[in-house]
């Protein structure tokens, strides 16, 4: 019989305890700060368990940080209509977000978690880098490949937070439909359009040589005036 006030060892529940729990104080008083006697004594198990579940603190901020879905999975197929992949993964992403509760209850937990502190942001950024650019590599153009995946995480990532953790009213309430051809296009580019200095000079360099007289004409302008001597008084 477990002791008064502690949970009974085993079975899922007691790893989702231990898991809530320690989730809670890396979001409020960070990695360094966590122990785990703490987590247990909020999850009201027997320390042990914890080793048991999960050998030490650094294995369980790695479940804390786990994400609940398969990236892979959800973006699957986008290279049968690569034009459009932008607004498909706005659509799929929110779709998730949108109809399944209890994945969108951990993934905030992840959000707080690894928002929380540096360590914390430091694991979940490696995390997403690795399994977003999984996600997207079939879409991605070839320059700029981390970069880009990059990017399309950091967009997608801001619209989660100010939709479902901060709550901005305008981008609470919007639809997922206004936000899937607001947002579509701005992920597109990220994807495949022109990125930083090569990708503008490849832009400019097509611009007819017209683009480029009115700055010729002005500087010959100036020389002329300034070679015209100046009417007697």
């Amino acid at each position: 019989m477990p002791p008064r006030g502690r949970r009974p060892a085993g079975g899922s529940d007691t790893r989702e305890a231990i898991l809530g729990a320690a989730s809670e104080l890396f979001a409020l008083v960070g990695f360094e700060r966590t122990t785990m006697r703490e987590v247990a004594s909020r999850a009201e198990v027997d320390p042990a368990l914890i080793h048991h579940y999960f050998t030490n603190k650094d294995g369980l901020l790695a479940a804390a940080l786990a994400l609940p879905v398969d990236p892979a999975a959800l973006l699957a197929g986008l290279d049968q209509d690569p034009e459009h992949a932008g607004r498909e993964i706005v659509r799929r992403v929110l779709g998730m977000w949108e109809s399944d509760q209890e994945t969108r209850r951990r993934l905030l937990a992840l959000m707080r978690v690894g928002l929380a502190h540096e360590h914390s942001a430091g694991v979940l950024r490696d995390l997403l880098g690795r399994t977003i650019l999984a996600a997207v590599a079939r879409v991605v153009a070839e320059d700029e490949r981390p970069l880009r995946a990059a990017l399309v995480g950091t967009q997608m990532g801001g619209l989660l937070l100010g939709r479902y953790l901060l709550g901005i009213p305008a981008v609470r309430d919007a639809t997922p439909q206004q936000l899937v051809v607001a947002i579509g296009p701005v992920i597109q580019h990220y994807l495949t359009g022109p990125l930083g200095e090569r990708g503008a000079a490849a832009a400019t360099s097509s611009d007819p040589p017209a683009r480029q007289r009115p700055g010729r004409r002005d500087h010959g302008s100036r020389t002329g005036r300034e070679s015209t001597p100046s009417p007697k008084a």
